[in-house]
């Protein structure tokens, strides 16, 4: 840990060489296509040889830049096909790879933190890894009742990294942002900053499992891992076998992606119903499809805390967009302040420019595609459509930035895994509101009188 400084040093230099390439390339690009090659085979190039030096920058790093690539993987299905091919084998390693600490490092924080006779909690512990995460690795071991656990631990000096990585990552976010037109990369990184301390302490990570664990405990679709011993770096929990979602994106046969879909669907609905809290890290590698055929859930340490449950309103303004109440529509997105009052909007065009995300609840069943996912940023990214301008009039108010982030991750998911899912069904049984009567009219503002 005492040269901590240093590796600092090397994250920013390695961090650092992302934008010069990319410049580089682009001057050398421009040299190409002076020669006479043609534009689209540059530019593919170059984005290949971009996503090359970007994402073996990313995979050798943990803290911000492992988050940061987890987050941005998720919409790897909204890249252009002609450019995906470069991006998707990296982005996919990069939801659950990451290199392992020394053992003697594993050693001093299970000394530190369950005291030096550790090892007499346990009847077996794997000094090796067997999975990583972006602040820390899991090893497998069997507790001293003979159970199979899942002891994650946390990289020494992860907090001091990720503040490190975090400061680095808007260079790179620069470059990142033209690869997919519409996904703005700067609120990801703010979402980040914001929850890190959240994240970094394991005794809040290990409460909110616990929590999701008894709100799903003996459940037929769905299985947490119990927590058996939680402090500030470790968590120690049954061990969950499985196969991950980001393995069947790769490989798994249609029954499989429908499956896997229509339970993380459900599951994405049914966290905030059951246990109050919404699972905030919605990349595939948190994910698995157990041997008994349920979807296991692990790694808790972003979560949104959701007394009440999702936001009634959000149910009932998608009954409304379904029925094709435009003035409706537009007067509860007033109302909960994704509209201000001050700006003019036309109904008529404000519920096309929503028609996409309305889409796969408009049938009894839907298939998520990459190809639907990139039509969807087309359509709100095309100056020449009508409905353009309609994205800069909306707000996004703070209560709805994780929700909307979560949605927009797990949007991403199903587009990867291509699954056919009852998504209407899903929003009927789950989802408070969307069964409710509809809003009535807005009283008129004090202040806009």
């Amino acid at each position: 840990m005492t040269d901590l400084p240093r590796k600092a040093i090397v994250r920013t230099a390695k961090l650092s060489t992302v934008p010069i390439g990319f410049a580089a390339r682009t001057a050398l690009g421009f040299g190409k296509r002076l020669g006479g090659r043609p534009a689209e085979i540059v530019a593919a190039e170059m984005q290949a040889r971009t996503a090359e030096q970007l994402f073996q920058v990313l995979g050798e790093l943990k803290g911000g830049a492992m988050k940061f690539g987890q987050a941005l993987s998720i919409f790897e299905a909204a890249f252009p096909e002609e450019l995906a091919v470069p991006y998707r084998a990296m982005l996919t390693k990069l939801q659950d790879s990451a290199p392992p600490m020394p053992v003697a490092s594993v050693h001093e924080v299970m000394a530190a933190e369950l005291g030096p006779r550790w090892r007499e909690r346990f009847q077996s512990f794997d000094d090796h890894p067997a999975a990583s995460a972006s602040i820390g690795q899991v090893h497998r071991g069997t507790w001293r009742d003979g159970r199979d656990v899942a002891v994650k631990i946390q990289y020494p000096g992860a907090g001091a990294a990720l503040m490190s990585d975090l400061r680095q990552l808007s260079r790179v976010a620069k470059v990142a942002a033209g690869w997919i037109p519409g996904l703005e990369l700067g609120p990801i990184l703010d979402e980040l900053r914001e929850r890190m301390s959240e994240e970094l302490d394991y005794r809040l990570e290990a409460t909110a499992q616990a929590r999701f664990a008894e709100a799903f405990a003996d459940d037929p679709q769905f299985v947490v891992p119990a927590v058996i011993r939680g402090t500030e770096h470790i968590i120690v929990s049954d061990w969950l076998e499985g196969t991950p979602l980001s393995q069947i994106i790769v490989d798994g046969t249609t029954a499989q992606r429908d499956s896997a879909a229509q339970l993380y669907l459900e599951f994405l609905l049914a966290g905030p119903a059951r246990a109050r809290l919404l699972h905030a890290d919605p990349h595939p590698g948190n994910y698995r499809i157990t041997p008994d055929g349920r979807l296991g859930v692990i790694d808790f340490g972003a979560v949104n805390h959701l007394p009440l449950g999702m936001p009634p309103e959000i149910g009932m303004l998608l009954t409304l967009g379904l029925e094709g109440g435009a003035e409706a529509v537009l007067e509860g997105l007033r109302e909960i302040g994704f509209v201000r009052r001050s700006i003019d909007i036309d109904p008529d065009r404000l519920l096309d420019y929503l028609e996409p995300f309305l889409a796969p609840l408009r049938t009894e069943e839907f298939t998520f595609s990459r190809a639907w996912l990139r039509g969807v940023f087309a359509h709100i990214n095309d100056p020449r459509q009508p409905t353009y301008a309609i994205g800069y009039k909306l707000n996004l108010p703070p209560d709805y930035h994780l929700i909307h982030r979560v949605w927009s991750g797990g949007i991403g998911v199903l587009s990867q895994l291509g699954g056919t899912v009852r998504g209407r069904a899903a929003i009927d049984a789950l989802l408070p509101g969307a069964d409710l009567p509809l809003l009535e009219p807005l009283a008129p503002d004090p202040d806009d009188e």
